[in-house]
């Protein structure tokens, strides 16, 4: 990747505003199981992060791809994984099929007010039997006269308790189960939505997660998203931006906790001399920022294959893979050569040792990834025909 100098300020403007509007706040907020979303994403969306690749139509920055990138690199300055997984929800989960493929109307209506920070935006794709296995979904949209009415439920919801409106895969018909879905925005104050409880987590503590039930729920049959029957496969593309996200935005924490973790032990002294100084925990740090090195080039050729109209799915789901992987390996290591500091809550590899372990599960597990990148190389077995 060759950045240019609108790259590198917006990477300082952004850096600038972690430091000044989240990183004084996040202890708190951890503390309080949730952060203030709408007064926050106003503040992002007055200084542009929640539009940079939106249309300039619908307010955002119309840059390209290579910009938004840039922008969840820099979230890992955030000290802790919460906050960025909420705004990558707003940019790079909930809101990019609805940039590509929703109606002009729809658009305004929804898109627009995300990228200002005046609307809050979730994603309805998990529910109880079905997460990875997104044709397993049963929520249904039946159609009657000019709306649709929805029932079903949808679980791991981040940001719906404080989330204005969620961009819902439903079934709008019996047919098979890769042409049966469809994406529909949904605000979530429509009669009949209900929040049946804020999630307690491991990890992400700021983070509100939701499981939402919908009773009856009417909305009008233009919140349609693009082409009905269409949304598995817009989802499908929405998960490539979703997994490079998740694989991007992993970078910057992990060589954080790196640095934090060569600081520590050069001062931490055991037998005489520092920690640092054992050549297996020099050389494991040096191990794994070359693994993470690795990781960012991966990252930066799937970008330069997404701005050139390639179909990622395959390398995004190599990064997706490796990120949690990685982030794994480097949260455990590090947090071991910080011994019983490590296992406080108060030290920051703490927070990032449980919030580093949802990259392997979230988007898309492992397994899936695995699974995904072995029928792409041509070597999984062929599924069976769903009924």
């Amino acid at each position: 990747m060759q950045f240019t100098p609108q790259h590198e300020e917006l990477r300082r403007s952004l850096r600038k505003f972690i430091a000044a509007e989240i990183n004084p706040h996040v202890d708190a907020w951890e503390e309080a199981g949730i952060f203030p979303a709408h007064e926050l994403f106003k503040k992002m969306g007055d200084m542009g992060f929640l539009g940079v690749n939106k249309p300039t139509e619908f307010g955002g920055l119309g840059l390209d791809y290579s910009y938004a990138m840039v922008m969840c690199e820099e979230l890992g300055n955030i000290n802790c994984g919460s906050v960025p997984m909420a705004i990558g929800v707003q940019t790079d989960m909930a809101t990019p099929a609805l940039a590509k493929f929703g109606s002009d109307e729809v658009r305004r209506e929804f898109l627009a007010p995300s990228i200002s920070g005046d609307f809050i935006a979730c994603l309805g794709v998990s529910e109880v039997g079905a997460g990875s296995d997104v044709a397993s979904v049963k929520t249904t949209a039946r159609k009657d006269g000019g709306d649709y009415v929805i029932n079903g439920g949808k679980m791991w919801t981040t940001n719906g308790t404080q989330a204005d409106w969620i961009c819902l895969l439903a079934n709008t018909s019996e047919g098979p189960s890769h042409q049966n879905k469809s994406l529909i925005c949904v605000p979530m104050k429509t009669k009949g939505v209900q929040i049946a409880r804020k999630l307690d987590k491991m990890g992400m503590r700021s983070s509100d997660t939701a499981q939402l039930f919908f009773d009856e729920v009417r909305v009008p049959r233009r919140n349609l998203v693009g082409e009905e029957g269409a949304g598995f496969t817009y989802q499908m593309i929405q998960f490539q931006e979703e997994r490079l996200w998740g694989a991007t935005s992993a970078i910057v924490g992990m060589e954080r906790t790196i640095d934090d973790t060569i600081e520590y032990t050069r001062n931490r002294i055991a037998f005489g001399k520092p920690i640092l100084d054992n050549q297996v925990v020099h050389f494991r740090l040096a191990e794994l920022k070359t693994e993470v090195e690795l990781l960012r080039a991966l990252c930066y050729r799937a970008c330069e294959e997404y701005l050139a109209g390639t179909n990622v799915t395959l390398l995004a789901s190599m990064a997706k893979l490796k990120a949690g992987r990685l982030l794994r390996e480097v949260n455990d290591s590090c947090l071991q050569y910080w011994g019983g500091m490590g296992f406080m809550s108060e030290s920051r590899i703490s927070r990032s040792y449980r919030d580093g372990r949802l990259a392997s599960i979230g988007g898309g597990a492992d397994e899936i990834m695995l699974g995904i990148i072995s029928k792409l190389m041509g070597t999984a077995p062929r599924p069976q025909k769903r009924k």
